[in-house]
């Protein structure tokens, strides 16, 4: 996908970002909280959270089976002097920021689901190259084991889109994340840093394009 009309998807280490909020926070979130997952059975879902390193981001429970009308969406980037920096958006959609996975043969029913991964926080830094923007982008999550769940190793996809300005779009990408969930334990936590080179057109705003991050 090295074509302008897709965009170039690559993962770099050598520039320096807009801003320093978000990437770094996003992955201290998720070391903080790694080892402190809900023990005992798997008899329905934990109600455990995380703690809320990103204030703008809901951190919607799962104790039920509706998803908060709210998407999740990387809070504003902004300069050592607070003011905010153009930078595209990062968002999930509520049908999109959770994957529930059922026992075959059960599909819709709440008794028989294996496990539920749940997209909590995103976070991105942006730089601009001459008639492209390079988005770093990172999001992370947790999955919590359901009534039929057992501990394991899971791979949860991850689907991941862009657009411009007028909605059209104009990047793409696909992945696997790993999540674990240790034994005698009944969530576990993942996170990943990808980025993405996009095309801007002339007299466009860097706020009005966005990525849209997708467990599917």
């Amino acid at each position: 996908m090295s074509s302008e009309g897709r965009g170039e998807l690559r993962r770099k280490d050598g520039h320096i970002w807009s801003s320093g909020i978000g990437l770094a926070a996003l992955f201290l979130s998720v070391a903080l909280v790694s080892g402190c997952g809900g023990g005992g059975g798997t008899t329905g879902f934990s109600s455990e959270r995380l703690p809320d390193t990103l204030p703008t981001i809901k951190m919607p429970s799962l104790s039920g089976s509706n998803p908060q009308p709210d998407p999740v969406t990387a809070p504003p980037i902004t300069t050592a002097d607070g003011r905010a920096t153009s930078c595209p958006q990062v968002v999930a959609w509520p049908n999109e920021k959770l994957k529930t996975v059922y026992q075959n043969g059960h599909d819709g029913d709440a008794n028989f689901i294996l496990y539920r991964g749940e997209i909590t926080k995103l976070s991105r830094e942006c730089r601009v190259y001459g008639g492209r923007v390079v988005v770093k982008y990172g999001f992370a999550g947790r999955l919590l084991l359901g009534p039929k769940g057992y501990p394991g190793s899971f791979s949860l996809p991850v689907s991941v889109k862009a657009t411009d300005a007028y909605k059209a779009q104009i990047g793409q990408d696909r992945m696997s994340v790993r999540v674990t969930v240790p034994g005698n334990q009944t969530v576990g936590y993942f996170s990943m840093v990808r980025e993405m080179s996009l095309p801007v057109r002339t007299g466009t705003r860097l706020q009005d394009y966005k990525i849209f991050v997708a467990l599917k």
